[in-house]
């Protein structure tokens, strides 16, 4: 390459480089939108849940045909991409293959490693393509991913075929030209898949087999930073986000809710025969009252907002949830895309007036979410145990809920009733406390 090359690369790097940590900046300000929560606690589970399910895919395997082609794309698309810190060093300095003299057998070995995992990547993107778009699975032909989710899916599937085409046919003209007369590269790696692609430049000049090799190489690292940076408009966050979601998730056992601290403070006093009521912290008039629950993305926790980043829309969720399978409205992955849309709406609002909200007179809830599709949850985890990352729809569904039962009295009537008995007879049922045991008068 010549210096203008050089150049053009490391002008190319500092863009793609840069829109991404601007695209990151943002993620991590909208996501400290959310109320904060402390996830700091058992530091050892955290890093053990981290291990097993984001980098050792264990929940991904109970469907052991999807399992394990992620798996083959999870570590291929990983693993070949430590070639970039080479093509980085070469584009920056006019080298070629820099790490060969110095690893030896092991940069054989690394090489040929790639080109294998770069086939079962496109094995395994083929395959996952046929399904969505052949075969039609169910949770793939959800009302959900209508528009824009069904085609950024079938993107992420066209741009990794097209990656790992390119990295094999940067490979095969790389291969041919170190072993034409007066070899154009120095003898450099092991290529067992692109040796029988190769033949191909057979006939071709030196010239145009090494316009060939730059093309595809130019090709293959602007995709790799394209793609990079697609990663902030789509679903494929989970890439990056599902480390950090899977430490930072709740540690406590499923079905086991968090009570809010201002109600419980307020129970225990009532509860207290020496509690002196008079005796309260004073209250700050001006400070906004704390709201019960949630009705926007802002009243949600950090943690959940993460969580809507790293929503890969897979619809193992919604394909586990008894009301979705009976016909009724929720669909736990809308949860998700909802919060996430209304997520990026709200950053949008702050960007474009200048790092302050200005209503909108939208919310989370009804404008993306409505009460039906909350009150038809029966709380009963199976969203929660099917996600692959430790993502919790339910918690999100249940601080909405308590928002419409302790701010708006908006709960179903069956439901109204139920706690209209509990506060007037101590009991959800509609008698008074005298007369409950008449029953056992009865013949």
């Amino acid at each position: 390459m010549s210096y203008l090359d050089n150049i053009l690369f490391a002008i190319l790097l500092i863009i793609g480089f840069g829109f991404f940590a601007s695209s990151v900046k943002k993620i991590i300000r909208n996501i400290n939108l959310g109320v904060d929560v402390n996830r700091k606690d058992n530091s050892k589970a955290r890093w053990k849940n981290m291990a097993l399910i984001a980098l050792g895919q264990s929940k991904m395997v109970r469907r052991p045909v999807a399992g394990i082609l992620h798996i083959f794309v999870y570590v291929g698309f990983i693993i070949i991409n430590i070639e970039l810190l080479e093509i980085i060093i070469d584009g920056l300095f006019g080298t070629h293959r820099i790490f060969a003299p110095y690893l030896g057998v092991v940069y054989d070995v690394l090489i040929a490693s790639f080109e294998i995992l770069a086939v079962l990547v496109i094995f395994a993107v083929t395959v996952f393509w046929i399904r969505r778009n052949v075969i039609r699975l169910k949770r793939f032909i959800n009302p959900d991913l209508d528009g824009f989710p069904k085609s950024d899916a079938n993107y992420i599937l066209y741009f990794e075929t097209v990656l790992m085409m390119l990295f094999l046919l940067m490979n095969a003209s790389d291969l041919h030209l170190q072993n034409v007369p007066d070899a154009v590269f120095h003898k450099a790696g092991s290529f067992p898949i692109s040796q029988f692609i190769a033949p191909i430049f057979n006939g071709m000049s030196n010239e145009l087999v090494m316009l060939l090799f730059e093309v595809f190489w130019w090709l293959h690292i602007a995709g790799i930073l394209v793609f990079m940076n697609y990663l902030y408009f789509s679903k494929h966050l989970h890439i990056l986000l599902a480390f950090p979601n899977t430490y930072f998730a709740n540690l406590n056992p499923d079905g086991q809710f968090d009570n809010l601290e201002s109600v419980t403070k307020e129970v225990k006093l009532m509860m207290d025969p020496n509690a002196d009521p008079f005796a309260a912290a004073p209250v700050d008039e001006n400070a906004a009252p704390a709201k019960f629950g949630a009705s926007d993305v802002q009243d949600l926790n950090w943690v959940q907002l993460l969580n809507a980043y790293t929503c890969t829309e897979c619809g193992r969720c919604t394909s586990s949830c008894p009301a979705n399978q009976t016909g009724k409205k929720l669909s736990p992955r809308k949860i998700m895309m909802d919060t996430r849309d209304r997520l990026q709406e709200v950053g949008k609002n702050i960007d474009a007036n200048k790092g302050v909200f200005v209503p909108d007179n939208k919310t989370l809830l009804n404008d993306y979410i409505t009460p039906e599709e909350l009150w038809a949850c029966t709380s009963c985890n199976a969203c929660v145990e099917e996600c692959p990352v430790n993502i919790s729809p339910l918690s999100i569904i249940m601080d909405m809920r308590r928002y419409l039962v302790m701010e708006q009295s908006a709960a179903p009537m069956s439901l109204n009733a139920m706690m209209t008995n509990i506060e007037n007879n101590g009991a959800p049922w509609q008698y008074s406390q005298q007369d409950r045991l008449n029953w056992k008068n009865e013949n």
